[in-house]
């Protein structure tokens, strides 16, 4: 099976190839520091040989329920925010049909989202589709009171309950959570919900390998040992033993703080590939809240090509110079579509005619790494073979892995988030939360002024 490639060659025209090579001890150091756990975070290292640790009797579990839940309902909601959101999101929306709403029976039931944000018309008219069909409840929470999520879950549970009655929501609520602490562990304990454990070691954005990934995955009928694979594979090909040279999380995390440290700050990961879009967003969480701390940090920024060649293409080409941009590219589409020949050729296509769509877009691809070099834009080529549960996994752990070592190159914590606290701190002031009076006061005090 080919695995991911990474080319870094278009970078060097804008950073020298012995500079990337110039960061090979350091990396090593950082990496053993990753694999020693004796760095910032360290408490938080579980994501680094999760794909290794998972067992045949967790898989068959999650297996077993995706199975059950696929058999008992239409809708299965999955209630999370954050880390607990966006991988899973990512997976789902890159295996899925491009149109699946509109075709019937095509994999079982829906996997939708709830609790990634406070939208009364969102939750209301999630609550008009879940009067009109069965479903399920998937909540995941290390605590169980994280704001958004926890106004969803508390919402969806009322409802399910006087639709189907405790004993039987009971039966159609399981929950990913602590396993000894928190509200959702004590819930889970009193109410039955059959639940899955979040690992103490591992933070919400590095999860998607644990079953707070897993579990929506397969209800959606996606192969997750196939997932697991390719994740496997990569932390194989990143391990301390692999040469820097042959370690693609190594370069690339070499390459960008090259490239940040020569005055590119803002990273532009691109796709040509639809079905990447949420992909880009938990990659977006990835770095940003990994890597944004201390007054520094590269900023993380996404498109969707072709589409934004239209808007932001301008911007990228021509705007201010402190852009580089990683491209992920896909070698092979599942479909075969060729453009036809036409007698009028009014469009002036005919041009075209008998080639594949995906040479269009290759061509497209191809055209635009040229023309941003051109325009002082670095760029980065990470290629998987094509979507599937394989590739996305070597894709994750890839990423999770550079993530990890860039943040000990920025010499940042890259697996805490105090500043996400600061919003919140806010919020429950303005709101009167109990316990947060001195912070009430003085915030109204501030507003009056």
């Amino acid at each position: 099976m080919t695995g991911l490639k990474l080319d870094v060659s278009n970078v060097y025209p804008f950073v020298s190839q012995d500079t990337i090579l110039g960061y090979k001890d350091m990396v090593h150091t950082h990496l053993t520091t990753l694999y020693e756990k004796t760095g910032a975070g360290n408490d938080f290292l579980g994501w680094l040989e999760q794909p290794s640790n998972i067992t045949d009797g967790l898989i068959n579990d999650l297996e077993d329920t995706a199975a059950y839940l696929r058999e008992k309902v239409e809708i299965i909601v999955v209630v999370g925010i954050g880390g607990s959101y966006l991988g899973t999101k990512a997976i789902i929306s890159a295996m899925s049909h491009n149109f699946h709403n509109y075709i019937e029976g095509v994999r079982g039931p829906d996997v939708i989202f709830a609790g990634q944000n406070i939208g009364e018309d969102y939750l209301s008219e999630l609550i008009d589709v879940l009067d009109r069909k069965s479903y399920a409840i998937i909540v995941i929470s290390k605590s169980g009171t994280t704001t958004e999520p926890a106004i969803a879950f508390r919402i969806l549970k009322k409802h399910l309950e006087e639709k189907m009655g405790p004993e039987e929501a009971s039966q159609r609520i399981i929950a990913i959570t602590d396993e000894r602490r928190g509200a959702l562990r004590k819930l889970c304990d009193q109410a039955g919900y059959r639940s899955f454990i979040i690992p103490d070691d591992i933070g919400g954005r590095y999860s998607v390998h644990t079953p707070v990934g897993l579990l929506p995955i397969a209800c959606a009928g996606y192969n997750i040992r196939e997932f697991i694979k390719g994740a496997k594979g990569l932390q194989e090909r990143t391990s301390l033993d692999t040469p820097f040279e042959e370690n693609p999380s190594a370069i690339y995390a070499a390459a960008r703080n090259a490239l940040y440290h020569s005055g590119k700050t803002t990273e532009i990961l691109a796709n040509y590939n639809e079905k990447l879009m949420y992909l880009s967003e938990w990659w977006k969480q990835l770095y940003g809240e990994s890597e944004g701390k201390e007054n520094k940090g590269i900023f993380p920024a996404s498109v969707n090509f072709t589409a934004d060649l239209h808007s932001m293409g301008q911007y990228i080409q021509e705007g201010e110079r402190m852009l580089f941009e990683t491209v992920i590219s896909v070698d092979s589409p599942h479909s075969h579509l060729t453009i036809p020949e036409d007698a009028g050729n009014l469009d002036q296509l005919n041009y075209l005619a008998g080639k594949r769509i995906n040479e269009v877009n290759r061509m497209a691809e191809l055209g635009t790494l040229l023309a941003h070099i051109d325009g002082s834009v670095p760029n980065i080529r990470v290629e998987i073979s094509t979507i599937n549960e394989y590739s996305l996994g070597e894709l994750v752990y890839f990423f999770e892995k550079a993530c990890g070592i860039s943040g000990y190159l920025l010499e940042v914590n890259p697996f805490n988030q105090p500043g996400v606290e600061a919003y919140k701190k806010n919020m429950f002031a303005l709101l009167e939360k109990p316990g947060f009076e001195n912070e009430t006061r003085a915030i109204q005090e501030r507003l009056n002024k």
